[in-house]
């Protein structure tokens, strides 16, 4: 028999084991919720396109006659003035076509000039009976076949001169040579280019824009678009956009103007601008029966704004005002008309 002693707190050591704990129970915390105004979160997101640099002007130069090359003064690189001769052609025959038109005009005036006189002097012979009417007739019509002659002559001298201003190309604006075709001995037949001329005094910037970008240009009033190439970066200002797409890239042109210097004709680079509607960060929107958009607090309580064009995992543009306060911490736990502290 063990000693009393010892067999009390063995009692006590097996009634303390025997116990349970009570369970912890985890007391749900309230969320925290945060607001902000359209004004703090809001950025406006950067847009670029392909660019390149482009004459307002250009002209390919072709040949209107049959002739051989005799001359082109110029060469790529050059830069030329309004009206300067660019490319000769060999107007021998056209100079002699020109010289028997003249010939015949001067023919045509003496035959007219014959054809008056007769016609002055029969008139008076018939005012005094000395021939009949129909002999005066007859020099009334010869009179108005001289005139109709001298006229055709006239317009066939003007077309063979025409024909001899053609043999000399000039250069329709100042320009610089991009492209020579044509080599000095060769035939030029109607049609055949044989210069290409980049106006460098007028330069326009020629975008291709993705067409949901296009009235994203139009509307960049905020900032001025810029031009970034090696050279630089260069201000500018919208011209136009073209309402066609084009069908081979599907994009849309746009054409703007250079406000300061300009790069060189030719310069390739990219057009950025800045949209000017204010868009909300992809990751502060939340979705409600199928919609995206965001808590608004007024009058101290969260009504959902519905935002039309957002797009999951995108920036979606906003039409709140810069003033208006949104949810933006605990915006997953609200529900619409959701009293807010």
């Amino acid at each position: 028999m063990l000693p009393q002693i010892l067999i009390i707190p063995l009692v006590v050591l097996i009634t303390a084991c025997g116990r349970e704990s009570p369970p912890t129970v985890a007391v749900p915390s309230a969320p925290i919720f945060a607001l902000s105004t359209v004004a703090e979160v809001a950025f406006y997101p950067e847009r670029s396109a392909p660019a390149s640099v482009v004459g307002k002007h250009e002209a390919r130069l072709s040949a209107e006659v049959a002739a051989p090359i005799q001359a082109i003064p110029v060469d790529v690189g050059q830069t030329v003035k309004k009206g300067q001769v660019v490319v000769r052609l060999d107007a021998r025959d056209a100079q002699l076509a020109l010289e028997r038109a003249q010939a015949a005009v001067a023919q045509a005036e003496a035959r007219h000039a014959l054809a008056r006189a007769q016609f002055e002097r029969a008139r008076a012979l018939r005012e005094k009976n000395f021939i009949s009417a129909e002999a005066l007739t007859v020099r009334e019509t010869e009179l108005a076949a001289a005139v109709a002659d001298l006229r055709a002559a006239t317009a066939q001298r003007d077309t063979a001169r025409r024909a001899l201003e053609k043999h000399t190309l000039r250069a329709p604006f100042d320009a610089v040579v991009r492209e020579r075709r044509g080599q000095v001995g060769e035939l030029a037949a109607p049609g055949t280019v044989l210069l290409t001329l980049v106006s460098h005094t007028e330069l326009e910037l020629a975008a291709q824009l993705q067409p949901r970008d296009a009235q994203s240009l139009q509307r960049a009033v905020s900032a001025a678009p810029i031009f970034e190439s090696a050279t630089g970066r260069y201000e500018l200002k919208p011209l136009r956009v073209s309402p066609a797409v084009n069908r081979e890239s599907r994009s849309i042109e746009a054409r703007l103007a250079f406000v300061g210097p300009a790069p060189a004709a030719g310069s390739e680079g990219r057009l950025v601008w800045r949209e000017a509607q204010a868009h909300l960060p992809a990751e502060l929107l939340v979705q409600r029966a199928g919609r995206l958009g965001v808590f608004v607090v007024e009058g101290g309580k969260a009504r959902f704004h519905a935002l039309p064009q957002a797009q999951e995992g995108r920036p979606a543009p906003l039409d709140l005002p810069a003033d208006a306060r949104i949810v933006t911490q605990g915006r997953h736990a609200v529900q619409d008309g959701q009293a807010l502290p």
